[in-house]
């Protein structure tokens, strides 16, 4: 078929093995030191390369002089509309967007160490995928003096050099050539704005030109690109493709769709639209470009006809071109659009009959592009506003680029909205549906970049579709599923902080009925009151647990302290004293029966004849999750400082390697997301050698055991951090991202039981400690207290109803703070930060812009807490200061 001879010949990357050993973090070891059933003791980490994750370092930039661009792919589509990647060379690739959901985002298959291993066994980490697309696509370039005329391919294979900047939501593409008059900088996005699901899920990838002229001569500088036809695109009968030439409002271009002969094709998922086209005057759009020629063609041709129609089996392709005059020295910017416009889904799911969400607000792709140009300059100045805002911060580059590129997940297809509004997520593209209350609880990143939309998942799905209303529980898989009882405590965790990430009580006041059962849904699998649940106790490790267990019973204190603070809130103080007390007991006998002197575990039910699988007397990475995840929403101390210290202490002793090639050599079993040569953190070892530690009667589920999955090493990672262990917390995270290094594989794809794991997006949680962030929109309180360069920090921030930037300073007693929204609104009624410890604050000054506000101030151990007289909103440009 001509399309496969075109793609064949159109110079993408194919499939191959690749290994890289980047700069020794640590060593040398002696062998010896990985006996034992655990990792070195003695990390043995280099002093200078500790320092240096430490630091505010320099952005980071990938090359292709490096080899470094060819496994990128970061996804620069609307969230839910599908997968669209941005190429290490500027090059579009993948293109999940037809609604067919693979089960990993290129299912493959592949031998490893002599077993076959799929897409949910981490086929795709041992063998990272290259770029490759289902049709054709391509971005050129044309300049010309009057004398000469050089055209080039917007592709590695053109340029000297070429670089990459992931700052996302905007890849930066650079492209280097001597015998180039004009300098290209290429930037890829869709709209991404934090607080607006809808306009950050536009299917739409906008590529922006920015073309400077490095001569003294006046240059032609002539941008263009190509677009197959892929609606139905593997339909070769049943109707024709037709392009069309369109105008919508300051834009020009070409849609390109399918007319079927049979109405059955029009409700196939990849039936659909899709559109290229260029904002601004001076462009010219072209619907059937001939293929042995392009794009060369696109410089040649006039405009030609203004639709094309071939039969279904024809290969077309459709084009436009912008050009640009630019005087010595001169720039100038051009902006291009690809959109796209897939109804239907074949994924067989409450509301998925519906559509997609965003077919109901475009009626098709060039519809897409009309709503973009339109109001294209608030579209990108905001998403440029917020990536700004993110990177104008005194943390690490490298922190910023990892903590929050899982939010990338969103915009894949693990992520849907359904035409009903509804959102509802795989746990890796196309592996393990239903919005998994127990994977998608770690996920701290869409809460507070897209509140609504959890919010709406809270209650649309938790508290009404999944909730059984006799017993509170909260099906773990949405509607028709059964318990699991860490998704269930997680769960009550993202009511309480959905709550706290609102602007008023009302999502709360709606909801507590409900909240309150599932609450006690949890109180009821605690028989015999101790505070520790019993019984069965599904959970994210595949399998039902049995005995008391840390972890588990954590979540569940960290859920009743949630609850107790939720019912204070709603004046149910009978509720709220029950909570309280089934929390007090529980702290009490968690600490004193389950910590066996150095870290926290589980003890056996004894009314079963063998144990089934659990973690027992090893140290297990989830151990004190739940005073992990009280940090998270501000619910501070749950357990022992001491204990939890020691807890963490030993899960970094034992478990955390710098290479985790010996460990897994002596370990069978588990899939290779971390190979030999790479650190990570083990999910369980056994550093006291029991006999038989993982049960009497274990099942295949062990084999997780041995496995580095990145979305636990976050919530360690995050918790360390909170806790003061920042080294180590920042140690753990970049190791994670060093195994994703570009040179190694997609640095925007952590992976675990498929593509784009939803458990990953724990890395905001790092953010979130870090900054020591804290905020309650209800009541108007927002909090700061820094773990990393308190003396001198800045960071951005989200609430409810704004973002901005937070900065501080403070030195010898002197302490200086101010807080800038940047978009929205923040209701503030108290304010907390973190003076120098030997800083014995007498006064506070607080303003409003220039207007002085009215205050008290109580200061407690290290936090000095700021209590306005009034309630106060800052809007957008407006900043409020606050000097100690």
């Amino acid at each position: 078929m001509q399309r496969r001879k075109f793609l064949k010949s159109s110079g993408l990357f194919t499939a191959g093995f690749y290994c890289l050993r980047l700069p020794a973090i640590a060593g040398p070891f002696h062998p010896s030191e990985f006996k034992g059933g655990v990792a070195p003791a003695d990390k043995h980490l280099n002093p200078g390369w500790i320092s240096s994750i430490m630091e505010r370092g320099q952005p980071t930039l990938y090359r292709k002089s490096k080899d470094e661009l060819k496994y990128i792919g970061m996804p620069v589509g609307g969230i839910t509309t599908g997968t669209v990647y941005l190429g290490g060379d500027g090059r579009l690739w993948l293109w999940d967007v037809f609604n067919r959901n693979p089960q990993g985002i290129i299912p493959k298959t592949l031998e490893f160490e002599g077993e076959k291993i799929g897409s949910t066994s981490g086929a795709a980490y041992v063998q990272p995928n290259l770029p490759n697309s289902p049709f054709y696509q391509e971005f050129v370039i044309k300049v010309s003096d009057g004398n000469n005329t050089i055209s080039r391919s917007l592709k590695a294979e053109d340029f000297t050099e070429v670089i990459f900047a992931g700052t996302y939501p905007i890849g930066t593409v650079t492209y280097e050539a001597d015998d180039l008059p004009v300098s290209v900088v290429l930037e890829v996005y869709s709209p991404f704005i934090p607080l607006q699901e809808d306009d950050s899920g536009i299917p739409v990838t906008i590529l922006s030109f920015n073309i400077k002229n490095k001569t003294d001569r006046r240059l032609e500088v002539v941008v263009g690109g190509v677009l197959e036809n892929a609606s139905l695109l593997h339909k070769d009968e049943g109707g024709r493709r037709i392009n069309k030439r369109i105008q919508v409002d300051n834009a020009s271009g070409v849609l390109c769709s399918f007319e079927p002969s049979d109405e059955k094709f029009s409700k196939m998922p990849e039936y659909g639209t899709m559109c290229i086209a260029a904002l601004g005057t001076d462009t010219k759009s072209f619907v059937n470009l001939d293929a042995e020629e392009c794009p060369e063609i696109l410089f040649k041709s006039g405009p030609g006809d203004a639709v094309a129609a071939v039969p279904a089996k024809n290969l077309l392709i459709g084009g436009v071109r912008k050009k640009i005059d630019l005087g010595p020295g001169a720039m100038a910017n051009c902006n291009f659009f690809i959109s796209w416009h897939f109804p239907f889904t074949e994924l067989k799911v409450k509301d998925a009959a519906e559509g997609n969400y965003y077919t109901r607000r475009f009626k098709d792709a060039s519809d897409v592009v009309r709503y973009v140009a339109l109001d294209f300059e608030r579209l990108s100045s905001l998403t440029h506003a917020w990536r700004d805002t993110w990177y104008d911060s005194s943390l690490p580059y490298w922190f910023l680029d990892r903590s929050f590129a899982n939010i990338t997940t969103l915009a894949t297809s693990t992520s849907h909205r359904f035409g009903t509004g509804r959102f509802w997520g795989w746990e890796g593209v196309g592996c393990c549906e239903g919005t998994c209350t127990h994977v998608w609880q770690y996920a701290q990143a869409m809460s507070r970049i897209f509140p609504s939309l959890e919010r709406d998942t809270r209650e649309r799905v938790d508290l009404n579709l999944a909730f059984d209303q006799k017993t509170g529980m909260i099906g773990y898989r949405g509607e028709g599923t059964g318990a699991a009882i860490d998704g269930q405590a997680g769960t009550i965790l993202r009511i309480y902080r959905e709550h706290q990430m609102s602007a008023d009580h009302s999502f709360l006041q709606r909801n507590w009925a409900r909240i309150r059962k599932a609450i006690q849904y949890l109180l009821d699998h605690d028989s015999n009151n101790d505070g520790l649940v019993d019984g069965s106790q599904p959970n994210t490790l595949d399998a039902a647990w049995f005995g008391e267990i840390a972890w588990i019973s954590s979540l569940c204190l960290a859920a009743w302290r949630a609850g107790e603070e939720m019912a204070r809130e709603m004046g149910d103080i009978t509720f709220a004293t029950l909570c309280k007390e089934r929390f007090a007991i529980g702290k009490k006998n968690l600490e004193n029966q389950l910590f066996n002197g150095e870290f926290f575990i589980q003890l056996p039910d004894p009314s079963l004849p063998k144990r089934p699988l659990g973690s027992y007397k090893t140290c297990e990475i989830d151990q004190v999750f739940g005073q992990s995840w009280a940090w998270q929403v501000g619910l501070g101390r749950i357990l022992e400082k001491q204990k939890t210290m020691s807890a963490l202490g030993a899960l970094w002793k034992y478990n955390y390697t710098p290479d985790v090639g010996p460990y897994i050599r002596d370990h069978k079993g588990g899939r290779p997301y971390a190979l030999a040569g790479e650190g990570g953190m083990l999910m369980d070892t056994n550093p006291h050698h029991a006999t038989d530690p993982f049960g009497d009667d274990i099942s295949w589920q062990v084999g997780y055991f041995n496995e580095c999955m990145t979305g636990f090493e976050h919530q360690v990672a995050s918790h360390m951090i909170a806790e003061g262990m920042v080294k180590e917390g920042l140690v753990i995270t970049r190791t994670i991202h060093d195994r994703y290094h570009a040179a190694r594989r997609n640095p925007y794809n952590e992976i675990e039981c498929s593509d784009h794991y939803a458990r990953a997006m724990a890395s905001y949680g790092s953010f979130i400690n870090i900054c020591g962030f804290t905020c309650h929109g209800p009541k108007g309180f927002i909090g700061f207290a820094p773990k990393l360069s308190p003396e001198e920090f800045r960071s951005a921030f989200t609430t409810a109803e704004s973002w901005g930037s937070y900065s501080q300073r403070r030195d010898r007693g002197q302490f200086s703070a101010k807080l800038e929204v940047k978009y929205g609104k923040l209701k503030v009624k108290k304010i907390c930060v973190e003076p120098d410890i030997n800083h014995k604050v007498r006064s506070a000054t607080v303003m409003l812009n220039n207007r002085r506000l009215s205050c008290t101030i109580t200061q407690y151990e290290t936090v000095c807490e700021i209590l306005l007289d009034d309630s106060e909103t800052i809007y957008n440009g407006q900043y409020l200061t606050v000097n100690l």
